[in-house]
């Protein structure tokens, strides 16, 4: 103190994704094309970290490429892959896509990079 020194500390950092896994990995079948034609041809879902005073909270948001609109999201204590499947959940029960097939790119901690829900199956 006498010297006008200080330490100096890092804040630790919590990884929040494992890209070294050896889970299958989806083919890219958006392939930057971020514009479909109709509605319900391509979701999108990311987490967002909400800081609060109980500490963090995620929240999970399904976004139809078309519209630009959130059609399914859901806000949880913990990430897991439960937070984005109920989302996906609200968005399927809600928009009914007559699709066949929807996939969905995740970007979650350790989580399969593509996932399906019911009455859905990846596109090859």
């Amino acid at each position: 103190k006498e010297l006008g020194l200080r330490s100096r500390t890092v804040k630790k950092y919590k990884a929040t994704t494992n890209s070294k896994h050896n889970l299958p990995v989806h083919e890219n079948v958006l392939n930057r094309q971020f514009r479909p034609s109709a509605p319900n041809q391509a979701w999108v879902t990311d987490i967002t970290y909400i800081p609060t005073d109980e500490g963090w909270l995620y929240l999970a948001s399904i976004m139809d490429l078309y519209s630009r609109k959130i059609v399914g999201f859901h806000m949880d204590e913990r990430m897991t892959k439960k937070l984005v499947l109920t989302a996906l959940d609200r968005a399927y029960s809600q928009q009914r896509p007559r699709e066949r097939y929807c996939t969905t790119r995740i970007a979650a901690a350790s989580m399969l990079p593509t996932i399906t829900r019911r009455g859905c199956t990846p596109t090859r």
